[in-house]
């Protein structure tokens, strides 16, 4: 079945692509109550899996995502870690995300033309649960964005872009409402739903946790309403590993996953000393897996780049090791959202004084077990929490470091949860570092708090563009998002 959609998958990714709403669609004739071979399966499984190739891409996740959560540090190109954002794959994960965004508001279109889908009603409601873990990937990587006019191309073919706040606030209202309408009694898409196989209740949990995220990156500006979100959604969130998020590549072309190094290495990337070095401190028994030795040594050792260090650095190693197997092999899975996120969500809110029915303590020990258990961890789990009890005087910075380790390899969460948190190493000691050799964009020391726009959108909607940086008090990447307090 999958292979059957993702053969129109890529068609539907184009459909989507030239109407964002960056685009000049005067010419496009487009009436899609007429189209006899667009059908919701089809978008949605497109949907699903242009954003997790996009997200889980060496473009975008290995030379944004993981640089700027500071896994990864550069081999053969360094100055992404040194904050030289590359234009063409900044303008590939924005165009990307909106064509899917499209995509999926296209299946509500549909399901409303015909009037006799059964399964509308479940349809509509996963795809708008998708809609909103997109959109909110959206702002939190460029602040204000195109929200409430993006998608109405026959209307607005120069968006305004909305502010980011605001967007968070009706990001919340439409999951709320895309959770209560799931009727797991009613049709849905079955197996073209690669993530959960049409099991409604899984979705219904999938969206009470991405409220837990939604909620907890906004509890330093607006607590209340953080702690009013997450208290009505974490009895449906995620339990354990096996209610988590995942989109399952088939492992043989073409649907391989994204990182996937069997036809030839990847040797754009090394592991950082930043992660090497504070696993290795604390004897976390997943640097195996999420590193390896290093090529042409005797013994079994792993070693980090520093982070940002130019080639032209005299004190420069002549290598270091390579992200792990695992992280490249062909069948990895595309992670979504996992339980071990939920968890140190969970454990933050506790210490927040949210009322979650446990303590931060318990939560902080079920998100480090479960990302032990997601890895296939089984010895010294308990000798490892030991040494690293709960501490609840310093509890941004236990938990903070456990959750980034947790989000391995999902770059992109792990970098907003970097610079939301700003946590150090338990200690107080520092964990991140600036790039070694320095950075290069004049507007960002340590680490960017977004990506810039498009160039794209300076010509094709100058007028919103100019607007929206002007906004947010400036279109650089040192402009913080409005969920960040300090």
């Amino acid at each position: 079945m999958l292979n059957r959609i993702i053969k129109y998958c890529f068609l539907f990714a184009f459909v989507g692509l030239i109407m964002t709403g960056c685009k000049k669609l005067d010419s496009i004739n487009y009436d899609p109550t007429k189209s006899t071979t667009t059908e919701p399966p089809y978008l949605l499984t497109g949907a699903e899996k242009s954003v997790m190739d996009v997200l889980y891409s060496t473009l975008q996740n290995g030379y944004i995502g993981m640089h700027y959560a500071q896994f990864w540090s550069g081999n053969t190109r360094v100055a992404d870690s040194q904050y030289s954002l590359d234009e063409s794959n900044n303008n590939t994960l924005w165009t990307t995300l909106y064509a899917a965004l499209h995509n999926l508001d296209l299946i509500r279109t549909l399901n409303t033309a015909k009037g006799n889908n059964p399964a509308a009603q479940n349809q509509n409601a996963i795809a708008g649960i998708l809609k909103v873990w997109i959109m909110q990937m959206l702002t939190d990587t460029y602040v204000n964005v195109p929200y409430t006019q993006a998608l109405n191309v026959t209307e607005y073919i120069t968006p305004v872009y909305d502010d980011a706040k605001t967007i968070y606030s009706q990001l919340s209202d439409t999951l709320t409402a895309n959770i209560n309408a799931l009727d797991a009694s009613q049709p849905n898409f079955d197996d073209a739903d690669v993530i959960f196989g049409g099991d409604v209740a899984k979705w219904q949990t999938l969206g009470h946790s991405l409220m837990l995220r939604l909620a907890i990156r906004m509890a330093d500006r607006d607590n209340a309403k953080a702690q009013s979100l997450i208290e009505a959604n974490y009895q449906g969130a995620m339990t354990s590993n096996s209610d988590n998020a995942e989109f399952a590549y088939l492992g043989a072309d073409p649907n391989r996953y994204p990182m996937d190094e069997t036809n030839r290495p990847i040797i754009d990337f090394y592991v950082s000393t930043t992660l090497v070095d504070y696993m290795r401190s604390i004897n976390d028994p997943r640097l195996d897996i999420y590193a390896r030795p290093v090529d042409g040594l005797t013994i079994d050792t792993i070693y980090g780049m520093p982070y940002g260090m130019s080639t032209t650095d005299a004190n420069r190693p002549t290598s270091a090791s390579y992200p792990g197997t695992k992280i490249y092999s062909a069948d990895m899975k595309a992670i979504l959202m996992t339980y071990s996120e939920v968890a140190f969500t969970l454990a933050e809110a506790a210490a927040r004084g949210y009322a979650v029915n446990g303590d931060a303590a318990s939560y902080y020990e079920a998100g480090i077990r479960a990302s032990m258990e997601y890895w296939g961890v089984t010895d010294g789990v308990d000798e490892y929490l030991a040494t690293l009890p709960y501490t609840g005087g310093e509890w941004k910075n236990v938990i903070g470091t456990q959750k980034w380790l947790s989000l391995y390899p999902q770059g992109f969460q792990a970098w907003f949860e970097r610079i939301r948190l700003n946590f150090t190493k338990p200690d107080g000691s520092d964990l991140f570092i600036a790039p070694v050799s320095g950075s290069l964009d004049q507007n960002v020391t340590l680490v960017p708090y977004r990506l810039t726009y498009p160039i794209v959108e300076s010509n094709s909607n100058s007028t919103n563009y100019t607007a929206a940086g002007s906004a947010i008090g400036g279109d650089n990447k040192g402009t913080k998002n409005w969920w960040i307090s300090y």
